[in-house]
């Protein structure tokens, strides 16, 4: 039904391709979405690229979710969405980048703890896949980037809390934005390896303890990337020796 996705803005594409099959009529009011890892195999992108596509299709009103029931076509006149956070938040600014780590320092660290103690072996085989990508993905730094937005969502879910999934969900473009700069940071993509991997091994300890301390040193590591980062205009690097 879905075209493979093959441009930097991913998200926005499968928006255009789902606002298409509206209007055409393939699909209709009260048609149900497939589930998400169904979609972002069909559009042959990551799972995070998918769940932004249908937080945009929510903000136009042209998608509506029910808890434990899946993601329907409205019929585009919901006066009921949601402003997400990552519209309040300018990324490129000081404060914007202040107040998104303080918003992370505050959630991660005890969704890491959380997941720890609740994990469930879906959301495991999630973190481990999301940490192999990035691995394989430092001289990507689209793929990069997703794996490790999808490492972060993985753990919201196994969290198993949906406000705090609602919550993280909501930043993830200003998220993007600022992986986007701390890529272009000299071993920015090393470290940040090192820390993913510490906190999927507490994981996999079942350890809470372990696993908050290990996302705290992982944003210590962000913060010090973030102000090491060049400016937010400069052209990314395709490769790294």
């Amino acid at each position: 039904m879905y075209k493979v996705v093959q441009t930097s803005r991913l998200y926005e594409q499968i928006v255009q391709q789902i606002e298409d099959s509206i209007m055409q009529g393939a699909l209709k009011p009260g048609d149900q979405l497939p589930a998400e890892r169904e979609l972002a195999q069909q559009f042959g992108v990551s799972r995070t690229a998918v769940r932004e596509a249908v937080k945009t299709l929510r903000e136009k009103g042209l998608l509506e979710a029910y808890s434990g029931r899946g993601t329907f076509i409205t019929d585009g006149t919901s006066e009921n969405i949601r402003q997400s956070l990552d519209r309040m938040i300018k990324i490129g600014q000081p404060e914007g980048s202040l107040y998104l780590a303080e918003v992370r320092a505050i959630l991660e660290p005890e969704i890491a703890a959380l997941a720890a103690t609740r994990i469930e072996e879906q959301h495991l085989a999630g973190l481990r896949e999301a940490f192999a990508v990035m691995g394989r993905s430092r001289a990507d730094p689209e793929a990069y980037i997703e794996a490790d937005l999808d490492f972060h969502l993985s753990l919201a879910e196994a969290a198993a809390n949906p406000l705090i999934l609602s919550l993280l969900d909501s930043i993830v473009g200003v998220l993007r934005e600022q992986r986007l700069r701390i890529f272009r940071v000299e071993g920015g993509p090393e470290r940040g390896q090192f820390h993913h991997q510490r906190i999927l091994e507490a994981i996999e300890q079942r350890d809470p303890g372990k696993a908050r301390e290990a996302m705290r040193a992982h944003l210590q590591q962000v913060r010090e990337d973030s102000r090491a980062a060049p400016d937010p205009d400069l052209p990314v690097a395709k490769s790294r020796s």
